[in-house]
């Protein structure tokens, strides 16, 4: 990993959160995400707070690019003057009400009529929830903060992910060393093995030299010489993509399936055990690492 230099990844799974105080009451906002292949936002806002939507909404946009994310703004009373009051005139009006009716129609008043009286729609007195430009300046702030707070847990998120494709990428790349190892006798084997072949046909007599030709030919197709070459390309691509600034999840995503097409060209050419146990071994950090791009921004 680079040193003194943050990642430039990011996660798509992010946590923020921050707060303020104004008017009496504690607010909170939070934002979570998961995985998205493009940005899915849902907020929940109290009604105080609904001609802000837009402009929070906005502030995410921009900031945010992938992600299903969810943004929560709510508050708590911290001050006695705030806490909802009893609506007594629409408590007497509805008892005046059910005596009346009671009277007209010759049945008995409920004989408790609290559980009525706290389910009518007027039944607590909510002081106007307004919040004024000043006020607002305050909580719009804290959203801010929020999301920076946000970026910064992605950011420490791709940090992780970073380590991990590091890793694998240099072990497909150790790997791949490994395999020129098999190269020379790769080679040998099949032509022994095609050679002892016709010496087990009794009586059969073949042109040398077409037979030479034929097997230059059959051992060109083996040759791996350009997966080789493309799949360390690929690699090398790999790593430097990572530096985008932005982005890279779908990107590396496709670099990832440019890498599985020359493990499995290698793994399909290679007739040799020793050659397959290593594309073997490439293919299970490839998995790995397809695993964590799902997860990048």
């Amino acid at each position: 990993m680079r040193k003194n230099q943050e990642s430039m990844i990011q996660s798509m799974t992010g946590y923020g959160k921050s707060g303020c105080e104004i008017q009496g009451k504690k607010i909170t906002i939070e934002l979570k995400s998961v995985n998205s292949k493009q940005l899915d936002m849902s907020t929940r806002i109290p009604n105080a707070f609904r001609d802000r939507e837009m402009e929070i909404r906005n502030e995410m946009l921009k900031r945010l690019e992938r992600g299903k994310v969810d943004f929560s703004l709510y508050y708590e009373n911290t001050a006695k003057d705030n806490v909802p009051q009893l609506n007594i005139p629409v408590f007497e009006s509805f008892i005046s009400q059910i005596t009346e009716v009671s009277l007209e129609l010759g049945i008995a008043p409920p004989t408790d009529p609290w559980p009525l009286l706290l389910r009518l729609p007027e039944a607590l007195k909510v002081e106007s929830q307004e919040v004024d430009d000043e006020n607002w300046a305050v909580v719009r702030q804290a959203v801010l903060d929020a999301i920076n707070n946000f970026i910064a847990f992605r950011q420490q998120e791709g940090n992780m992910l970073e380590g991990i494709f590091l890793e694998k990428i240099s072990k497909i790349e150790s790997l791949l060393l490994e395999v020129e190892v098999y190269e020379p006798e790769r080679v040998e084997r099949v032509k022994s093995r095609i050679m002892d072949s016709l010496t087990k046909i009794e009586g059969f007599d073949y042109d040398k030299n077409r037979f030479e030709q034929e097997m230059i030919f059959y051992i060109e197709k083996l040759d791996i010489n350009e997966e080789k070459s493309r799949l360390a390309n690929h690699l090398k691509y790999f790593r430097e993509t990572m530096n985008d600034a932005h982005g890279q999840g779908k990107k590396l995503g496709f670099i990832a399936q440019e890498i599985g097409r020359e493990v499995n060209t290698m793994g399909s050419k290679s007739n040799h055990s020793g050659m397959q146990q290593l594309v073997v071994c490439m293919k299970d950090e490839l998995e790995q690492i397809k695993e964590q791009i799902l997860n990048v921004l």
